[in-house]
Order: C-alpha cells, then sequence, then structure tokens
C-alpha cells in the first residue's frame, strides 16, 4: 500500500511529519545499541483481561526505557559542529537518562534540566551516566523553559523529549517489531504524555496496516490530548496528582498531535488506583517491575476489558521505579486487593485484652503483620489503650468473611483500609 499518510494538505505542519522510510531508515541505523524488545504472551493477564494479551517489554531497553531511541538517532546524526557545543534536555527522568546515555556514546556534553521533584533515583542515575543535572522547576513544564534559555546563551542543541520528527520517527521502530513479531495484531495500547511514542507508532502501524487499532492511554490527571483531540486544537490541561510521571505532561506537542488527531482510533484514561493495583499484580504474577506510566496501558486492559478475544498489545514502555514508591505500591497493592486488612480496636488496658481480639482474628487463619499500640494520643482514654494491626488476608471474600467474624463477637474496631 502507499505508506504515505492522509495528513490535509493544508497542514503547515506535513514537512515535520516523519514518514514510513524514515522510520525504516532509523531503524536500520540502530546497530547494536538499541535492542529490539521482546514481545511475549501472557496467560495470566489474558485470562484476567478477556483478551490475548501480548505484552511488549520495552521496560526492558537500555536506561529502562523506549526513551533512549529518539535522543541516540538525533544524537548520532548531528554535526560535528552540533557535537562540539553538546546538548540540552528537560526531562523528569526517562528522557534525562536516554539523552545522557546517548551523548555518552557519541562523546559529547550534555546538560539536562530536571524538576525539582524528579526521583532521586533518576537524577542520579542520569548523573551517572555523565549529564550535567540542572533541577530548576516544578514540573516538565517549567524545566522546559529554563533548557530553552540555557539552550541560546550556549548553543546547545535542544533534544526534545517528544515534539521532533527524528524523535517520533525513532518511537515508531517499536511498531514495526510489533508487527513482526505479531503480524495479526487486533489491537495496540500505547502510553500518551506528550505524544511522540503514540505518533511514531502510529505512522509505523497505520503505513503498512491501516485496520490495526490503536489506543492511547492517558492518566485522568493530564487528559491533555484527549481533550485536544476532542476540541480538534492543541489544548492545556491544569494537571492534577498522579503517580505517572512520565506522561504527565499538560500540553502535547504541535507535530505530535496532528498525528494523532489524523490517525488514533481512541484515546482512554486510567486512574491511580488502576495503576496501582496493575503494577502490583505485574510483579507478583509477572516477576515484572514496571513504573506507573509503563503500566497504564495494561491497566486498562485489566479494568475495562475493551478487547474479548481479541489479540492485543499493551506497551510497557518504561520500568524506571523509585524504590520508596516502590514499597507503597506493594502496600497500596495488597490493600487494594484486600488482601491487606488495617483495623484500630480501642481496648482496656489490661492483660488478656488484645490475647481475645487476637485469638479470634487467629481462629479464621488470619496472619498479623503488624500491631502498633497507643497510648498517648488525646483521643484515648486513660485505662484504655488503642492498638492497630494491619491484617493479611487471602482476599476479598476472606477479608469480608473477618469483618463479619468480628462484628458477630461484638469486637469494637473501625476500618482503615
Amino acid at each position: 500500500m502507499d505508506t504515505k499518510l492522509n495528513i490535509p494538505r493544508n497542514s503547515r505542519a506535513i514537512l515535520m511529519n516523519p514518514r514510513y522510510e524514515d522510520i525504516v531508515k532509523i531503524r536500520n541505523s540502530y546497530g547494536n545499541v538499541i535492542r529490539k524488545t521482546p514481545l511475549f504472551y501472557s496467560e495470566t493477564f489474558s485470562k484476567m483481561s478477556g483478551s490475548q494479551v501480548y505484552i511488549k517489554a520495552e521496560f526492558a531497553q537500555k536506561t529502562g526505557s523506549f526513551k533512549l531511541r529518539g535522543p541516540y538517532a538525533k544524537i548520532k546524526t548531528m554535526t560535528a559542529g552540533e557535537k562540539k557545543h553538546g546538548v540540552i534536555a528537560a526531562s523528569a527522568g526517562n528522557h534525562a537518562q536516554g539523552v545522557a546515555y546517548a551523548s555518552k556514546l557519541e562523546k559529547i556534553p550534555c546538560t539536562i534540566v530536571m524538576p525539582i521533584t524528579a526521583s532521586p533515583a533518576k537524577i542520579a542515575a542520569t548523573r551517572g551516566y555523565g549529564a550535567k543535572v540542572i533541577l530548576d522547576g516544578f514540573n516538565y513544564d517549567e524545566s522546559w523553559m529554563t533548557a530553552q534559555r540555557i539552550s541560546k546563551k550556549t548553543g546547545a542543541k535542544i533534544i526534545h523529549a517528544f515534539d521532533d520528527p527524528q524523535i517520533i520517527a525513532a518511537n515508531g521502530a517499536m511498531g514495526l517489531e510489533i508487527l513482526e513479531d505479531l503480524p495479526d495484531v487486533d489491537e495496540i495500547y500505547v502510553p500518551i504524555g506528550g505524544g511522540g511514542l503514540a505518533a511514531g507508532v502510529l505512522i509505523a502501524v497505520k503505513s503498512k496496516k491501516p485496520n490495526v487499532r490503536i489506543i492511547g492511554v492517558e492518566s485522568n490527571a493530564f487528559p491533555a490530548m484527549k481533550n485536544s483531540v476532542k476540541a480538534n486544537r492543541l489544548q492545556a490541561v491544569k494537571g492534577g496528582r498522579t503517580i505517572a510521571d512520565g506522561i504527565a505532561v499538560k500540553v502535547p506537542g504541535r507535530n505530535t498531535f496532528k498525528i494523532i488527531n489524523e490517525l488514533i482510533d481512541d484515546i482512554v484514561t486510567v486512574d491511580d488506583t488502576q495503576i496501582v493495583k496493575t503494577m502490583f499484580l505485574l510483579m507478583e504474577r509477572a516477576k515484572i517491575v514496571v513504573e506507573p506510566a509503563g503500566a497504564i496501558t495494561l491497566a486498562y486492559l485489566l479494568d475495562s476489558k475493551p478487547a474479548p478475544n481479541k489479540k492485543v498489545v499493551p506497551m510497557l514502555c518504561g520500568g524506571n521505579v523509585d524504590m520508596y514508591l516502590l514499597g507503597q505500591i506493594v502496600s497500596k497493592g495488597l490493600a487494594t486487593m484486600s488482601r491487606l486488612v488495617k483495623i484500630f480496636i480501642l481496648l482496656k488496658d489490661k492483660p488478656g485484652a488484645l490475647k481475645e481480639v487476637v485469638d479470634e482474628i487467629a481462629s479464621l487463619s488470619v496472619n498479623i503483620v503488624e500491631v502498633a499500640h497507643d497510648r498517648l494520643s488525646s483521643e484515648i482514654d486513660a485505662g484504655t489503650a488503642g492498638v492497630t494491626l494491619s491484617l493479611e488476608t487471602e482476599g476479598k471474600e476472606h477479608a469480608q468473611k473477618l469483618i463479619a467474624h468480628l462484628k458477630s463477637k461484638n469486637i469494637q474496631f473501625k476500618l482503615l483500609t
């Protein structure tokens, strides 16, 4: 089929849109630096979603995410004069590491502007690749403004995180890989922040197989691309709180928006609760650690079950997780699935009072994970003790049975989870 996109001729960005041939060319230039990441079938998630789920394991890419692909392709083709001044980028983490690593390979100076809220682990990893890190701004957009100012002063070339034709084309190589490994794929689910990944995959896949549905997935706290497509023009969002910082973008790219607006089949959103549960399941069932933005596509599949019996590919595009966040994910994941139940009980401060409660809990084979006593808080009356119990159950049914049993024994408690 004709590999040219059906983009309106009155679009001012036609010349900025990469072609299918550009994606193939960049992919062929990767050499041994960029890995072709695995695509594997998951029986567990297929049963849970009702689809035939094939996971695109881009979290196994060097630097831990797809964000190496674009910077390496762009930096490799810079002229000697451009390389002399080095490069600069703004990023909350993954793009920073990709640019830093690519710069290290090409032996050129690299400066990364990161928000002051960026993960310490991602800051350390970026510095570990040899980049100079400047912490400025509370989010990506503010860091991006700083990066532009520094670029004008120093002459360093800006490596944009998503709104660049070479970056878009390099990301499209993942679409080629999926078609090679699963030619009869029905649907592909791709995370969307600024849109660089989705735009590249759309060009690669739709140019060869236009009937393959491609669905973008955003955080419901940052639905910038969804709102823009709905309005048929770029829209900014205020943004809210989300653990998916990798796709927390207030305004999509101009080039990426034009491509996505033309070719995307649908854009959906997911909340943090779904992401937490999916990250937990990936660790427990698949032995895979994936960051929040990387897990969002599978989160939508598991929660909404949108494609019964179809062959679907959720792209899991990053595995760089802050270890402190990971600990919270485990605890919150257990609580979300009713496998960790926390209760507060006010007891008479006398010997044997707690044992009576513990015996009732143990009678249902519920494991006590943690016990915390409180005698000093202002709401605790003299002669009493507040006890918080963290309890491990088998799941929702077991937890409900425990709660019903405690009530039947007239044990007064407050459910904290």
